[in-house]
């Protein structure tokens, strides 16, 4: 049977998301640094850096966060090729195309001319500014939902008084997108073992859209399912977890540092 480069790079995406879920179980059980505090500790500590970088205006500072961040995601147990492949990587192609216009447009001293355009040293700086506090932001959120499990984050979160609502969407969401990753694999697989010959294009764009409404379908239909049933079972909007955090001393260190951190990069970079 001839391969089906639709299906079959539709197949390939939904078991990549799949292992990298899994991926982020497994470092969330290691034994490093981010893993060994409080998720309240991880989650004020790494939402103040993320803050301080997207008001520091000194690219030097910024990269010194960059840094920072590098090291506490290697300390934490957050493998070098995770970084690269799954942040850096991606991150730069999205923001390069969002920064390129300010290296053109930004005016100044020229550095050099492409016919009528004109890269300016001040635009260049502005878009690596940009880059880097985009690069340093993901690095550190990365860091966190790898190394805390998605229900220790949604605690945290209500801990600081997030309405319920929200934590239960976000509940909800995580658990369900995984399951309709599974339900669209299955879809495709039997789809694919029913093809005998190469389909044309027309036909591989039908087989496409309907195998996404027939998903669509079948989410709303399990959420009507799924809300009644959580209805009948007493839920009322409160999420509750046997887990129960403590917090230690190394936490207030922990706190200490990020505040000091974060200080520091928000004075240093005016």
């Amino acid at each position: 049977m001839k391969s089906h480069p639709a299906v079959e790079g539709t197949l390939r995406s939904f078991t990549r998301a799949i292992s990298r879920a899994l991926v982020s179980e497994e470092v969330a059980r290691r034994a490093g640094l981010l893993q060994q505090l409080d998720p309240r500790t991880r989650l004020i500590g790494v939402v103040a850096l993320v803050v301080s970088v997207a008001v520091s205006r000194r690219l030097a500072i910024v990269v010194a966060i960059f840094g920072i961040a590098t090291v506490l995601a290697l300390l934490s147990r957050v493998s070098l090729q995770t970084l690269v492949l799954r942040v850096w990587v991606i991150v730069l192609g999205f923001t390069a195309l969002i920064a390129l216009p300010a290296v053109f447009s930004t005016p100044g001293h020229v550095v050099t001319s492409l016919g009528f355009l004109s890269i300016t040293a001040q635009g260049l700086g502005t878009a690596g500014l940009l880059i880097l506090r985009v690069e340093t932001a993901a690095t550190l959120t990365t860091t966190l939902v790898l190394c805390t499990p998605w229900t220790h984050i949604l605690k945290a979160l209500r801990s600081l008084r997030i309405p319920t609502e929200v934590i239960a969407i976000l509940v909800m969401t995580h658990r369900y997108i995984f399951l309709f990753i599974e339900v669209a694999q299955q879809m495709f697989e039997s789809r694919q073992s029913r093809i005998l010959g190469p389909l044309p294009g027309s036909q591989q764009r039908q087989l496409a859209a309907t195998t996404a409404g027939v998903l669509m379908s079948k989410s709303i239909d399990l959420s009507n399912e799924v809300f009644l049933a959580m209805q009948s079972r007493g839920f009322r909007g409160e999420v509750c977890l046997l887990d129960e955090f403590r917090f230690r001393s190394i936490d207030v260190f922990g706190l200490i540092a990020f505040g000091s951190v974060a200080f520091l990069t928000v004075w240093l970079g005016r």
